[in-house]
């Protein structure tokens, strides 16, 4: 029966499949079949070592894989129902609900969510001596999850470097933490990391509770390693610390996700931790042509932190890759879209085609492109431009702004950012604006005759909308944009939310680009931007697939590069292959950080079966500014790897495009000028924007975006010396040239 088994698989497979006792390293390239491997080997165990299927445990990391094992390994083997194949914190749920009572859970202990998370950490943050009313709970979560990721305490977590505060005072961080845990105990509750950081301390405390969960998993499977973080690891290695029966299977080459606290160290040095470990690599690639696999690895082998391997193709050699630069985002786009139509065209299904990208605002110009050749399309791991949160508050600031009686937009927005104006200060503010038949912005205007306290934060929000109100004509839309973020703390509260806001203030930037290519194209104020926008967001035209449509419909993916992770393709596009975007400015600045992005690129380029296209743009607008842009250095690293064509197809020369060396390009956007002197927001304004200026350090420059009033105004200068430099107008002693 078990050689019957091990002759279904290629030789490396089978050796892999076959390993028995003690420690093993599997190397699984991408479509290597690395499942494939790990089932078969479980089935291996049980039909020729006479395992017992109760005393097997695979870890995954989805609920999804761990199901599909499962249900492969029933079709080799007789009593796959007894494998105990779960993710980490679902093993760690089964252990805490028999065993938690050992450090003081209690039975019945509730499980905290994101929400009711974040609903304690608001309690703890308004509780801190020192910590204003407006203090971010996402912050402070964001430290927790550092921490625990780690195993850290609060104690730990005092003796770390700012880097790992999440932007907060340590002070706060620490104590916060420390108040947040007390708070969970007193509740009987926990929340999501602790299912891995209790278990490992239940296992560390009670060393009897973990030899009856060893007896429980004498054989241990661990998938995905290069993505475990400290916890993990630690929990890893105290099941195996008896039976030492621990084989893991991972491929550093897609180690994808150290901003989730994934430590690649772990796989890396899995030879160290284990040194009488047996490692086996699985080369052979199912899924890619020759020719795609010929340019993963020629890129891949410029990274140092990884384990020696080569993905060799089962595949015929394929069709060229190709690589395409336009000449601005929107003529990327086109081209993208075009190109699909050509494929569609030679019969390929949409459903066979993904395009991939580095950051969600990236997704903005394609789904307009596609949208005007009537391409269908769905966004993975995400929702559609117009209907991101970030998105839809800003565009609730000026739809309140133009319309003060729009009650939907005021109740979505008086809370982001928070500004002290409670639930039930509002459902008063409601019940007399409804009495008095006025809008709910006209009783925050009079809220001193409605509240006993609480009325002055209602009043100045007011009088924030009325300011925005008053210049709503004075202002293209793009300039009106970016004033509301500004003002309204908006861009703040992103800033404070660190990883997690970093995605959101990209979105919001390419809000501000829809918005100035729109008044390139229109004419017309921001209420008129607000009404294309608001066609875009609610047009049907079987782009999405419906969650529980019964017959989901034909339609290619869009997702980012993390998203594409697992998946497969015959047809791929990456776009945006510049620096600044793959790899990503923030990369530039963090150790590894190179590294990673590159490991990304490869991830995506091994998404393709067949057809791969890499696309960048010559010039691309980011935040109201068009800047010529720099070829990635990862196409340069690919050797010539690739054909390179222009927008019809045709094959022409590559040359690298660089700006290295040249002048900051000056925006080819409107100057954003007041349309009108009349609005009293404009009143003692500096500067509006378009204007040449002169430093007396930095020189000669030009005004490309206003933000502020008053002493707190500030500007933005592209200085011809030294770049993009953000100046508070009071101390900068600018004069207009």
């Amino acid at each position: 029966m078990s050689r019957d088994l091990l002759s279904q698989l290629n030789p490396a497979q089978a050796e892999a499949a076959s390993h028995f006792e003690g420690p093993a390293l599997v190397v699984a390239g991408a479509g290597s079949g690395k499942t494939r491997t790990l089932v078969y080997r479980i089935a291996h165990l049980i039909a020729a070592h006479d395992v017992a299927p109760n005393q097997i445990l695979a870890v995954t990391f989805t609920n999804k894989a761990a199901a599909e094992m499962r249900e492969r390994a029933s079709h080799l083997v007789p009593g796959a129902e007894d494998l105990w194949m779960s993710t980490f914190h679902s093993a760690g749920v089964r252990v805490l609900r028999a065993y938690g009572e050992y450090i003081g859970l209690r039975r019945g202990f509730v499980i905290y969510d994101n929400d009711d998370q974040l609903d304690l950490l608001k309690e703890v943050l308004g509780n801190l001596p020192g910590v204003g009313p407006d203090a971010n709970p996402r912050q402070l979560r964001a430290a927790i999850d550092r921490a625990k990721s780690n195993l850290w305490s609060p104690d730990d977590l005092q003796r770390q470097g700012e880097d790992f505060l999440a932007g907060l005072p340590k002070s706060t961080a620490v104590e916060g933490y420390r108040r947040y845990q007390s708070r969970l105990r007193a509740q009987n509750a926990i929340d999501f990391n602790d299912l891995i950081v209790e278990t490992v301390r239940l296992f560390h405390e009670v060393p009897a509770v973990l030899s009856k969960i060893q007896d429980r998993a004498k054989f241990i499977h661990i998938d995905e390693y290069q993505d475990t973080n400290g916890a993990q690891y630690e929990l890893a290695r105290l099941l195996a610390s008896r039976d030492r029966n621990l084989l893991v299977v991972g491929d550093p080459d897609q180690s994808i996700y150290a901003f989730r606290g994934a430590n690649i160290r772990n796989i890396l040095d899995f030879q160290k931790d284990y040194p009488d470990a047996q490692v086996y690599r699985l080369e052979h690639n199912y899924r890619s042509s020759a020719k795609v696999l010929q340019l993963a690895n020629k890129l891949i082998e410029n990274n140092t932190e990884r384990l020696e391997k080569t993905l060799r193709p089962v595949k015929l050699e394929g069709h060229d890759v190709q690589y395409h630069r336009s000449d601005d985002h929107r003529g990327e786009a086109d081209f993208v879209a075009e190109r699909i139509t050509r494929l569609r065209a030679e019969g390929m299904d949409f459903d066979d085609i993904a395009i991939l990208y580095r950051t969600n605002a990236q997704s903005r110009v394609l789904e307009e492109s596609l949208r005007r050749l009537q391409i269908p399309a769905k966004i993975i791991g995400g929702v559609g431009f117009y209907d991101r949160r970030e998105i839809k508050d800003i565009l609730a600031y000026a739809r309140l702004s133009i319309n003060p009686s729009d009650d939907v937009a005021l109740r979505r927005i008086v809370g982001r950012p928070r500004r002290g104006i409670g639930d039930q200060a509002l459902a008063k503010l409601a019940e007399w604006a409804q009495k008095e038949s006025v809008s709910l912005l006209a009783a925050c205007a009079q809220a001193d005759e409605i509240l006993d306290r609480g009325a002055s934060k209602a009043e100045e929000f007011a009088k924030l909308m009325g300011e925005l109100s008053d210049a709503v004509e004075a202002y293209p839309p793009e300039g009106f944009l970016r004033i509301v973020m500004d003002v309204t703390g908006y861009i703040d509260m992103l800033r404070a939310e660190g990883e997690e806001g970093r995605g959101r203030l990209e979105n919001l930037e390419e809000l501000v680009v829809a918005a100035e290519e729109w008044s390139a194209e229109n004419e017309g104020t921001i209420a008129d931007f607000l009404d294309d926008a608001a066609l875009l967001a609610s047009v049907d035209d079987g782009r999405s697939k419906r969650e529980n449509s019964d017959v989901p419909e034909e339609a290619i993916t869009l997702m980012t590069l993390h998203n594409a992770k697992g998946l497969e393709f015959p047809a791929v596009f990456i776009v945006g292959c510049e620096e600044g975007l793959l790899p990503s400015k923030n990369a530039l600045m963090e150790p590894g950080g190179i590294e990673e992005e590159r490991r990304l690129f490869y991830v995506g380029i091994t998404r393709a079966m067949d057809r791969l296209y890499l696309t960048s743009a010559q010039n691309r607008m980011t935040y109201g500014k068009t800047v010529a842009t720099e070829d990635s250095r990862f196409l340069e690293e690919l050797g010539g790897g690739f054909e390179t064509i222009d927008e019809y197809g045709q094959k022409v020369e590559y040359k690298k495009s660089s700006w290295r060396h040249s002048r900051p390009t000056v925006p080819n956007v409107p100057q954003q000028g007041a349309r009108k002197d009349t609005s009293p927001m404009t009143e003692g304004m500096a500067y509006k924007g378009g204007e040449k200026v002169k430093h007396p350090k930095f020189g000669d420059g030009r005004v490309l975006a206003v933000s502020g009033f008053g002493d707190k105004q500030e500007v933005t200068v592209a200085f011809d010396s030294v770049g993009m430099k953000k100046l508070l107008v009071k101390f900068a002693n600018l004069t207009t040239t």
